[in-house]
């Protein structure tokens, strides 16, 4: 049967659509850095690679058995839709989120080659004799590691751009699950509702390797409208150069135990311990990032790399705040929405960015976060293989309810949640 409608739906509950559990997915790494085998089929795939990380959402079926089995045991109905009835079937099993090293690329590929997988192309073909399957990516590696994935697994790079998948990316999470969005700052976490006639417009901002800042004025109307080229790529790379970490991780953690006035140049520094009241600053403003270093007779290692990560995390997310907030006043936007897994819902890294909007607006505008920050582009990509059809009807059909006191747990590590795909015909 020809196929050529696919929908993400999240799993219904008496109240609506709910997510019903973050569940942590199965260590992919066993003795000797073997993939575990998973017994879950992938019916559909979608990448987002990156000069960092690749980003991996695809969805797998509850059971092992083909398609057609599972066609056969899912449930089937009508659907009307303006422009007349249409069949469909819905397959319910797992949305995965997964992230590789793009240095490390050839472990992504071990991964899908590890799995049971079927790509979009083969819900076109009962025969499955094409040798050329399909799977939608984005982000500047769709076009470097093309041939790679078509050489090492067989199947071909659907290139979706970049800017579209992010946005519908942000906008279908936004629309879909209530506790999608929310604030931070002083260790506070805040779940925000946003209403969805009043969703637009907001600046979206995502911190990547660079950083990217789109105005969405609506679900297919944006507009990338600033960036800077300081970002996640330059936390990690010169925080690699001059504390030797070997991961982003490992660099993040060691933030944790620093103090960034041992480096940073503070106010209260240059005014003997005072604040410059006559300005509004703080003793405790930031004067300049690593200033200390230059009045100091001291080298590198004389400071703990430590204090360093930690000074350095201050810099970057401070400056993309304030570079965000002054983009959100050029357009007079109050909602300003940061995504990228360079947030990675890390306490500091949430807190200063939210600080710095909040300095720099006067408190007129807060800094909002995503629950699902990393995988914004993935999932959008994902998105793209409905397209066909059935574009309009996401944003009335996927509503998530959750009921009150339920626990929302995070998704930035290699997870899944339950849902669902509709394929339409």
């Amino acid at each position: 049967m020809h196929r050529d409608k696919i929908e993400l739906l999240l799993d219904r509950s008496e109240t609506g659509f709910l997510v019903n559990s973050t569940e942590k997915m199965e260590k992919q790494r066993v003795n000797g850095g073997e993939f575990n085998q998973c017994s879950d089929e992938v019916q559909h795939v979608a990448l987002d690679i990156g000069g960092s990380l690749i980003k991996v959402v695809y969805f797998s079926g509850n059971d092992c058995g083909s398609f057609e089995e599972q066609e056969t045991s899912s449930s089937k109905g009508r659907l009307d839709v303006p422009n007349g009835n249409q069949n469909y079937c819905v397959l319910k099993g797992k949305l995965h989120f997964m992230k590789f090293e793009t240095r490390k690329i050839n472990d992504c590929i071990e991964f899908l080659s590890s799995k049971k997988f079927r790509c979009h192309d083969d819900l076109h073909h009962e025969d499955h004799t094409s040798d050329s399957h399909i799977v939608k990516a984005t982000g500047g590696g769709a076009f470097r590691y093309a041939d790679l994935f078509k050489e090492k697994l067989g199947i071909t790079l659907d290139k979706v751009d970049e800017m579209d998948s992010l946005v519908a990316g942000a906008n279908f999470l936004l629309k879909a699950v209530k506790c999608e969005a929310f604030t931070y700052m002083d260790d506070k976490k805040d779940y925000v509702q946003i209403d969805h006639k009043d969703l637009y417009p907001y600046l979206l901002v995502n911190i990547g390797s660079g950083v990217s800042m789109i105005k969405v004025d609506g679900d297919s109307k944006f507009e990338r409208v600033s960036g800077t080229s300081v970002g996640g790529g330059t936390f990690w790379g010169l925080g690699k150069l001059l504390t030797k970490c070997k991961s982003f991780d490992e660099l993040l953690e060691l933030s944790h135990g620093g103090n960034n006035r041992v480096i940073d140049m503070l106010v209260g520094d240059i005014y003997g311990g005072s604040d410059y009241s006559k300005i509004g600053l703080a003793s405790t403003t930031i004067a300049s990032s690593f200033g200390k270093a230059v009045s100091e007779n001291k080298e590198l290692e004389d400071y703990r790399p430590e204090d360093v990560a930690r000074s350095l995390l201050r810099m970057i997310s401070n400056n993309i705040g304030q570079i965000a907030y002054l983009n959100a006043l050029r357009f007079g936007l109050k909602r300003i929405i940061f995504g990228g897994f360079f947030i990675r819902e890390h306490a500091y890294t949430m807190d200063t960015i939210s600080v710095a909007v909040n300095f720099w607006s006067n408190g007129e505008a807060k800094a909002m976060f995503l629950r699902h920050e990393g995988f914004l582009g993935a999932l959008g990509a994902f998105m793209n293989y409905k397209r066909e059809g059935l574009a309009d009807l996401m944003s009335h059909l996927l509503v998530e309810q959750l009921p009150k006191g339920s626990i929302v747990a995070d998704l930035n590590g290699n997870d899944s949640i339950h849902c669902s795909v509709r394929i339409s015909n």
